[in-house]
């Protein structure tokens, strides 16, 4: 049976471990690598699980322990091409050991990992789509300005799915952030939106996808009890029943309870 793990979540900082108790993958390394490092000990987790990461794009608050980590386990970095290009400008991939992972996608950690684009305003972001050993597909798709076709599909058809529900519009608006900024988060490059999550939830819940987990919410422009909530009016108005047709998570900013997800 596969767990995912998300360590931490949010824009502070991203980064879920999936896979078994003895071998797995990272999606994303956005904490230090001290911090990652902790987190996953504390979570049962041992670092030499870890058989790879893959990076959704080159954004800080997904790669801030990237080369540190990294290098220091000897674990190699798979991501988009522009998303590499991007990293190898930054000083990420020093000492690291990289490739890219193309949309045919490939095998690691006994699990078969195929991307898909999302939408945002970074080189060439990825969404992966994560099936396991024992045919469990979890999907992980975060910074998102929109549902594409592509998205859509590489989302349709999976048991568990990590989905950004990053703000509520009305928050956003109403809120601090300067014009350009709020702009940008409502593009169709930015960030996904509580009711823009909400309303696919009930399209995949009916297309078979058991357990969703809100992920990368606003510290500024959401709680995750509005986010929970949008959620579950969204599922319950399409005549879908906690607990008997889906299982509805907020991933933490940070685990700290340990709480990992069999699926």
């Amino acid at each position: 049976m596969a767990r995912l793990c998300t360590l931490f979540s949010g824009s502070s900082g991203n980064s879920y471990y999936i896979g078994g108790k003895d071998a797995g993958i990272l999606i994303d390394a956005g904490r230090s690598a001290r911090q990652i490092t902790v987190m996953l000990d504390e979570c049962g987790i041992p670092v030499t699980a870890v058989k790879a990461i893959f990076v959704t794009h080159e954004h800080s608050d997904h790669i801030q322990g990237l080369r540190v980590f990294a290098s220091r386990n000897h674990i190699k970095v798979y991501a988009s091409e522009g998303t590499l290009r991007m990293l190898d400008k930054m000083g990420c991939l020093q000492k690291v050991e990289a490739d890219v992972v193309g949309l045919e996608g490939m095998e690691c950690a006994g699990m078969q990992i195929k991307p898909f684009h999302t939408s945002h305003d970074c080189a060439e972001g990825y969404g992966y789509r994560v099936t396991t050993s024992d045919g469990r597909i979890a999907v992980f798709s975060t910074d998102l300005g929109f549902i594409s076709p592509e998205v859509q599909q590489g989302l349709s058809g999976c048991d568990l799915a990590v989905l950004e529900s990053n703000h509520d519009v009305g928050m956003l608006q109403n809120g601090a952030y300067p014009y350009p900024l709020k702009q940008r988060i409502l593009s169709d490059r930015g960030h996904l939106s509580n009711e823009a999550c909400a309303g696919e939830l009930a399209f995949l819940a009916k297309n078979g996808t058991t357990r969703f987990v809100l992920a990368h919410l606003s510290r500024e422009n959401n709680t995750p009890d509005l986010a929970y909530q949008t959620a579950l009016c969204s599922l319950t108005m399409a005549g879908l029943q906690k607990g008997l047709d889906y299982e509805l998570l907020v991933a933490p900013r940070e685990n700290t309870e340990h709480k990992t997800i069999l699926f």
